[in-house]
């Protein structure tokens, strides 16, 4: 089944279907459930999964789709063409 990922009002995003998550190096983090929730409100203890923190924090943000148009991609620089002040 494709990978789906909603957007919970004033929650995490669940993600369902055919995934896998990779930590900042690109390398595979072990997950072990078929759905799982990944934090939003950038506070959980457990990132890049949810722990529950937004609801004592106050997290909020719409759980549909936003108004904005989403880039077609994302270009990645080779870090030595990145400038660094």
């Amino acid at each position: 089944m494709p990978a789906s990922i909603i957007p919970c009002k004033d929650g995490p995003y669940i993600v369902r279907g055919d995934f896998e998550v990779l930590d900042a190096d690109g390398n595979p983090m072990t997950v072990r459930r078929a759905t799982i929730a990944l934090c939003r409100c950038g506070r959980s203890q457990t990132r890049p999964f949810c722990d529950g923190t937004h609801k004592l924090v106050g997290f909020r943000a719409e759980g549909g789709a936003s108004e904005k148009p989403v880039p077609r991609s994302i270009e990645v620089l080779p870090d030595e063409l990145v400038t660094r002040s």
